[in-house]
Formats: structure tokens, sequence, C-alpha cells
């Protein structure tokens, strides 16, 4: 019984890590579409980028629990992926 409810809290930590990442990818790209200095944006955007990273290892530890099937988990790889080389474009933009 203690293992299940462990199970659960573990199931429940990473749904919510998952959660907040994720937002906080948009936020960061929102965050630094309004500063003004190139360095600024960079920070935002690379931030940003981490948090794809972020989303990425989450989802590995999804698709090791059987939580999610392999094609669903290519899915949401390969859009995390675009997201990422698009941040590496918005990067590289303010150097």
């Amino acid at each position: 019984m203690i293992f299940l409810r462990e199970n659960k809290l573990r199931d429940n930590y990473i749904r919510d890590q998952l959660k907040r990442a994720s937002i906080s990818i948009v936020i960061n790209i929102a965050e630094g579409s309004g500063k003004f200095s190139k360095a600024d944006k960079r920070n935002y955007y690379t931030t940003s980028r981490g948090s794809v990273y972020e989303c990425v290892s989450l989802l590995e530890l999804i698709l090791d629990e059987n939580h999610i099937d392999k094609t669903k988990y290519d899915y949401f790889k390969k859009q995390y992926e675009t997201i990422s080389k698009m941040l590496m474009g918005l990067i590289k933009s303010q150097r």
C-alpha cells in the first residue's frame, strides 16, 4: 500500500513538473520578446530552451514508467525538438 502511494506521489510530481516546465517555455519567450537589449532577450530565450530540455527528460521518465506509448512519445519529442530549434534561432539572432 505504501508503495502505491509513493508511486502516486511521484506520478503527480512528474505531471506537475511537466506542466510547470511547459508553461515556463511560453512565459520566458513572452518575457524575452518584451525586453529591449539583445542580452536580456537571449537570456530569456536560453531559459526557455532549458525548459524544453526539462520537458524532454520528464517525457522520458513518463515513457519509462509506461504512462505513454512510444508513438505519442515520439510525436511529443519531435515537437520539443522543433521548439528547441526555433529557440536556437532566436538565441542566435540576439548576438
